[in-house]
């Protein structure tokens, strides 16, 4: 029996295949890659961009300004369709490919998927060293793109056209399984690109993927049952898990019928409207006094969709040490964490089958009324901190609630870095689910202004809002222009602090005099500001700075009726913080001439003392 062939290059064979692969999003079968960010060089664009262009319609690509924001633009798609639809970020060989590598950090990080696409140098080696090809002498396999292997969970080299009949499934696997869900790397030798090979007909057939519910354990899931029955104070910790798997109303449901308090970390923030009955704040060092309060005396926590890292477990101070945790992660990796009782399966699923197994069991009502009524004081600790006031520089709080106000239920809030990530996850109040984007996994500053990009790529119809500082504005900023070119708006508000303002506080606080972080502590001739008005109309957008609160609330009014990308500025107090009770464990130095270090390093081992370790 003979098969059928196509002679396609390598490139073709990838772009066809990949135009062929499928995903269904509410009942519909759509492209599971849903576009392609693209900057070409002449490690990609004689082949790659070739194949490209034949299919502009069908796949399109999107031309990027920087290599590392087009990455961050395709996560910030990915976050915004929970996973369930991809973007491509394709790049040249060298520099063009080592700046995806913080892209492919912040995926691996934040469990994201993104196929990255990278040019590499020639697999033959005729015309080696080629431009930009960096040699190791002990080793001449080994090329810049060998950096991706540590934040990616799938990479491969193709240096035969027959190899992408293998890698490309494999990829896709990796991308949509709950478990190793990250970032998948392919780098394309660059002559292996031009080869032409008869691929069967097959490889190139329609496949609707769809992302798999692993169950959990039987044994295990009663255990946790058996465990959650004997709680008198139990807390859920909803994670960003909760919403990958598209469990917001499960877990939400299953929190308010057993009374238990539901808090939340910053990738799980909202899972559920600020307003829900069992919500009771954020967790951990950017949290509330609400869900810590509670952290603090409950005797079993339920785990569901987080990696636990520091901030939300306040580098493990939060909890009670005899508190025991329950682990409900796709991933084996975070759900067997700090000893906790691992029951490996996905959210959604392993909820209904332990709200299944517990019968009649709910929490004691008055450890409901509890959570009830620390999350009320909360509520009134952050009004107290976003009322207005007549000071002459507003705090990230009052613009925070002038922002708010102005804002749609429906557009999402976006931030990543700096002081906004704790002022926004303690004060922005979720109007609607999956509105809340606080990339704190990696902490990437950079990040969100290419993900309102993403964002408005993702949810045609809503006003991506991105909050910013001017640090990050001035760290990356071109997506705005693109943002601009391709018609995709966002609305962006820029917080200018005069420099890097929490990084100062965090200095400060550990007994280090402001250096080298606020413009005014740096090594300059003269600080001054810079007129963000100015420059992001010079990219395109409109534009407005605002002097008072009252400003503001009449520049969203406006921002919201643009027609293009819009960018507020206003200056932010750099001092005025809304204050955090949970620790951090941080490096103080263990020995200083300064009086304020060494009272700093006291504390530090005060709240080493007081950590959970391992257990």
């Amino acid at each position: 029996m003979t098969r059928s062939t196509v002679r396609l290059t390598m490139a073709q064979a990838l772009v066809r295949y990949l135009c062929n692969q499928f995903t269904e999003i509410d009942g519909e079968r759509v492209q599971l890659f849903a576009g392609v960010f693209a900057i070409f060089g002449h490690g990609n664009v004689t082949c790659l961009s070739e194949a490209l262009e034949a299919v502009r319609d069908t796949l399109p690509t999107w031309r990027g300004q920087n290599e590392q924001s087009m990455a961050l633009a395709a996560l910030g798609f990915a976050k915004a369709k929970r996973r369930r639809q991809i973007m491509v970020a394709a790049s040249s060989i060298g520099p063009g490919a080592t700046n995806m590598v913080t892209a492919a950090g912040l995926a691996h990080s934040n469990r994201l998927p993104v196929l990255l696409l990278a040019g590499d140098t020639f697999a033959n080696r005729r015309p080696d060293p080629v431009m930009q090809q960096v040699e190791h002498f002990g080793n001449p396999t080994l090329t810049v793109n060998d950096s991706f292997k540590p934040v990616c969970r799938y990479w491969d080299r193709i240096t035969l056209p027959e190899q992408i009949i293998g890698s490309l499934p494999q990829a896709i696997a990796t991308m949509l399984d709950p478990a190793d869900c990250g970032p998948a790397f392919i780098s394309l030798c660059q002559d292996t690109q031009e080869i032409a090979c008869d691929y069967p007909e097959a490889f190139f057939e329609p496949t609707v993927w769809s992302v798999p519910r692993p169950r959990p354990d039987a044994d295990k899931l009663a255990e946790a049952v058996a465990l959650l029955r004997t709680a008198r104070r139990p807390l859920i910790i909803s994670g960003g898990g909760v919403r990958y798997s598209l469990a917001e109303e499960a877990v939400a449901r299953f929190a308010l019928e057993r009374g238990i308090p539901m808090s939340e970390t910053i990738a799980g923030k909202g899972a559920v409207t600020h307003g829900h009955e069992a919500h009771v704040g954020p967790i951990g060092i950017l949290g509330s006094t609400s869900a810590n309060a509670l952290a603090a005396e409950a005797d079993v926590v339920l785990a569901i969709g987080t990696r636990l890292m520091d901030f939300t477990t306040g580098s493990w101070t939060v909890f009670n040490h005899d508190a025991r945790i329950i682990g409900v992660n796709a991933a084996r990796w975070d759900a067997t964490k700090h000893r906790s009782l691992a029951v490996v399966g996905d959210a959604l699923a392993t909820v209904t089958e332990l709200d299944a197994g517990l019968g009649d069991w709910k929490a004691p009502e008055a450890w409901t009324r509890k959570g009830r009524a620390l999350m009320a004081e909360w509520d009134a600790l952050v009004d107290d901190y976003q009322k207005p006031t007549n000071a002459e520089v507003p705090t990230y709080a009052q613009v925070i609630a002038a922002v708010h106000a102005g804002a749609r239920p429906a557009d999402p809030i976006i931030t990543a870095a700096g002081g906004l990530p704790g002022e926004l996850v303690k004060g922005w109040r979720v109007k609607a689910p999956n509105t809340f984007d606080c990339e704190f996994g990696f902490s990437c500053m950079g990040y969100e202004i290419a993900a309102g990009w993403g964002y408005a790529m993702a949810r045609p119809g809503t006003t991506p809002i991105v909050m910013i500082g001017d640090g990050t504005y001035m760290m990356m900023n071109s997506d705005v222009y693109s943002s601009v070119l391709s018609g995709h708006k966002f609305i962006l508000i820029v917080c200018d602090n005069g420099g890097y303002g929490v990084i100062n506080r965090l200095q400060n606080a550990k007994g280090t005099p402001g250096f080298n972080n606020l413009l005014r502590d740096c090594k300059v001739i003269e600080p001054f500001p810079v007129d963000f008005v100015k420059h992001a109309e010079a990219m395109g957008a409109l534009a407005r700075g605002c002097d008072s609160l009252a400003d503001l609330a009449e520049a969203m009014k406006w921002a919201q009726g643009t027609d293009r990308t819009t960018v507020i500025t206003i200056r932010t107090d750099a001092f005025a913080w809304v204050p955090g009770d949970a620790d951090w464990d941080v490096g103080v130095p263990e020995i200083s001439s300064r009086e304020t270090v060494r009272e700093a390093r006291a504390k530090q081992v005060e709240i080493r003392a007081r950590q959970r370790v391992g257990v």
